[in-house]
Formats: C-alpha cells, sequence, structure tokens
C-alpha cells in the first residue's frame, strides 16, 4: 500500500509544480499589439511561401529530370 502511496504523492508533486509553471509563465506574458502581430502573421506568411516555392521547385526539377 505504501508503494501507492508515494505513487500519488509523487504524481500530485508533479501536478502542483506544473501548475505553478504554469500560473508563472502566463503571468509574464503579454498580449502582443496590433503591430507586432501583423509582423508575425506576415514572417509566418512568407516563411511557408518560401518552403511551398521551394518545395514546387524539387518537383518540377523531378518531373524534368525523370
Amino acid at each position: 500500500m505504501e508503494a501507492s502511496d508515494s505513487n500519488s504523492n509523487s504524481f500530485l508533486a508533479k501536478a502542483k509544480r506544473f501548475w505553478k509553471q504554469t500560473v508563472r509563465v502566463l503571468r509574464i506574458t503579454k498580449k502582443p499589439g496590433k503591430e507586432e502581430y501583423l509582423t508575425v502573421v506576415k514572417v509566418t506568411g512568407l516563411g511557408m511561401a518560401v518552403i511551398g516555392l521551394v518545395g514546387f521547385l524539387i518537383f518540377m526539377i523531378k518531373q524534368v529530370l525523370f
């Protein structure tokens, strides 16, 4: 019976520690402003477009060569 008690205590301790860390992170984070948000959206979109273009070019080269 002691083994299950130590497991539950261990689980509760881990859950408490996780909750404290989660609350700490949520306290120090902030909502981005409109300008910051738009910058992130633009950079993300540009990155997706570049990756798509590279994939398309690889596909086209493969089609031409094989």
